[in-house]
């Protein structure tokens, strides 16, 4: 059993990432009935909390049916996390997770994100103060480094643990590589080698398949697997990994009745929580993925992705099913 503080996880947990513009309810909802063991909100602006603006606000929004759950927050000035802190609790998260671990621009040149890693004791201090500051578990994800050249998380893990952080997730890219290139475990793995560790070590990057999961896990020894990409549009990937661990066999494929109905509640659910035109625009991103490989696809998938009424996305799922069920896809 893994624990991060009092919260009891089962052996290698799947962790849903927070990625921005996916992890968002509707989809955590699916990950979590498809085997997620914690999930995490889209990543918030702790300015944009203090501002009370409507984009960060509404992604504090939680439902009890995804528990564990995490909320992720991110900036570089002190006060403005402590205060962000103090806005975060009162959603009543299970975990609250600071990114230190964003590589995008306009977030790294205010200091935030991968930008903290230009200045580890920052990093240190920033995560000491907010541990002080709530009575809920601190837990940060980070990358391996800046760049090649300034890689010491095996250091930087230790000195965060000693501060209170609870869990650490590691994606296995420094900041320079952005998301290019192989992600390396090999320094994950020397962070949770290193004896001086007790906390839960999390493994972050191309985590793509089962059996990637399961190398993340045997050979690299790390506590659990936080998995991104691959689960966009395809929740159904906790439950293929969790298959493969218990059986060493691939799940049977997905249908194409069940890829509909996710589709069409994971469209409806977002649509519920953010309304049609937003609901419409941000679940675009998962069609590609949840129908993928299916024969002569293009043309509907091309319907969906640019129509901008709900009304239309629908029925051409209701076309799709339609179809599958007098036999016309192969």
């Amino acid at each position: 059993m893994i624990k991060i503080d009092n919260i009891e996880l089962p052996n290698f947990p799947l962790l849903l990432a927070p990625m921005e513009d996916v992890s968002d309810p509707p989809f955590r909802a699916l990950c979590k009935e498809q085997g997620a063991d914690v999930v995490y909100t889209e990543f918030i602006s702790s300015e944009g909390l203090i501002r009370d603006a409507t984009k960060s606000t509404m992604k504090l929004d939680i439902y009890e049916k995804e528990r564990p759950v995490g909320i992720q927050i991110f900036g570089a000035n002190l006060d403005s996390m402590l205060q962000s802190v103090e806005i975060v609790e009162k959603s009543n998260p299970d975990i609250i997770d600071i990114n230190f671990g964003c590589p995008v621009k306009k977030v790294v040149s205010k200091g935030a994100g991968a930008g903290i890693l230009k200045d580890i004791d920052l990093m240190v201090s920033l995560t000491n103060k907010m541990v002080k500051h709530t009575h809920l578990p601190i837990t940060v994800k980070t990358r391996l480094g800046w760049d090649q050249e300034s890689i010491k998380i095996v250091e930087v893990a230790e000195r965060l643990q000693d501060v209170g952080c609870k869990a650490i997730s590691i994606h296995g890219r420094t900041r320079a590589q952005m998301y290019k290139g192989k992600a390396d475990w090999s320094p994950i793995s020397e962070v949770k080698n290193n004896p001086r560790m007790h906390i839960p070590v999390f493994g972050n990057g191309d985590v793509d398949t089962p059996e990637k999961a399961m190398e993340m896990r045997d050979k690299y020894g790390l506590d659990g697997a936080m998995i991104g990409r691959a689960s966009i549009g395809n929740p159904w990937f906790f439950k293929q990994v969790k298959h493969f661990f218990k059986t060493g066999k691939e799940l049977s494929p997905i249908s194409l009745e069940e890829r509909v109905n996710a589709a069409r509640r994971h469209l409806q659910m977002a649509i519920d929580w953010k309304g049609e035109r937003l609901g419409v625009f941000e679940t675009r991103r998962h069609y590609t993925n949840y129908f993928r490989g299916i024969p002569h696809f293009k043309e509907y998938r091309m319907k969906m992705v640019t129509s901008d009424d709900a009304k239309d996305v629908f029925a051409v799922l209701d076309e799709v099913l339609d179809k599958f069920y007098n036999h016309q896809f192969v």
